[in-house]
């Protein structure tokens, strides 16, 4: 009898021990879970502060993750050090290239009034037609840069759809009588939330685009499907359409298929599109059969 209680005594003084164990490892643990959410909170409030740490498990796991944050904040610094550097260098380049591109794009018009040789005009022209390329390229450069250092913000508001569509329709309509393309859409008196400036430049890339890669005497249709919370504007062509493995890549800056190697463009259209768009609280899809068309979608929240 007496073996028996000592044994139950023994029991009790284990279970004793294993419980106030538990309870010590789960009071160390929470002093760690707290600790990590204190690092974690004055990072983002980026106030980090210096920690002094010991030589247990808890605390090399603590410094690891000070480290870590720490790395993570300084990286980021250096990649808005390196995107505002980025900017200015464009702006400064936009600055002082745009009287010499205006005066060379000038010139050349002036020199196409001329009476020339053959060989001469042809020169002309192609001095023309890349004057104008350097031209758009810088222009689509700064606008980017703008958006994504937010020099310039996207104010979407609630607008009528039709006004969207009639501001960019009529002049995609002249260029695509240059080619014999027929465009086809329709009036919608439905309202949807977007800054009209900009989602115009963002519709206009993309009908540029399947004006630009459609065959001469081809349809783009432009059509409107309204959800709960989104409006959706589809740009259906009839052109080369995309390959399946290029579909993620396209949205990239300067972007170009082998494909569309010989098209005037130099693929940053689509990239700007998708930034103005996202930037409104709306995305871009696009669905392809290669060979036959595509179809751009952009939706635009309602609310």
């Amino acid at each position: 009898m007496e073996r028996i209680e000592w044994l139950c005594l023994l029991l009790g003084v284990l279970l004793a021990a294993a419980v106030g164990y538990g309870l010590w490892q789960y009071l160390q643990v929470k002093k760690v879970y707290g600790r990590m959410e204190q690092m974690l909170e004055e990072a983002m409030a980026g106030r980090m502060t210096e920690k002094t740490f010991d030589e247990s498990r808890q605390s090399r796991l603590e410094e690891r993750l000070h480290h870590y944050i720490r790395m993570t904040g300084m990286a980021a610094e250096k990649r808005g050090q390196e995107r505002d550097r980025v900017a200015q260098l464009i702006g400064d380049i936009s600055h002082q290239t745009k009287t010499p591109v205006a005066n060379s794009l000038l010139y050349a018009e002036l020199l196409l009034e001329q009476p020339l040789s053959e060989e001469g005009r042809s020169c002309a022209e192609a001095l023309h037609f890349h004057v104008k390329k350097l031209d758009f390229l810088i222009r689509s450069l700064v606008k980017t840069s703008r958006l994504e250092n937010g020099v310039v913000a996207v104010a979407p508001k609630k607008e009528r759809v039709s006004r969207l569509l009639n501001q960019v329709m009529l002049p995609i309509q002249e260029k695509g009588e240059q080619k014999g393309i027929s465009l086809q859409w329709n009036e919608d008196d439905g309202y949807a939330l977007f800054d009209l400036k900009w989602t115009a430049e963002a519709l206009f890339n993309i009908l540029d685009n399947a004006v630009k890669y459609s065959e001469e005497g081809g349809t783009i249709k432009v059509s409107c499907r309204w959800y709960p919370v989104f409006m959706c504007i589809d740009v259906k062509d009839e052109g080369m359409g995309i390959r399946e493995e290029e579909i993620p890549k396209i949205f990239r800056r300067f972007y170009r298929s082998a494909d569309a190697a010989q098209q005037e463009g130099v693929g940053i259209g689509l990239y700007l599109a998708r930034d103005i768009v996202r930037k409104q609280g709306g995305y871009i899809k696009v669905s392809s059969e290669y060979g036959k068309g595509c179809v751009f979608s952009l939706f635009l929240p309602r609310e």
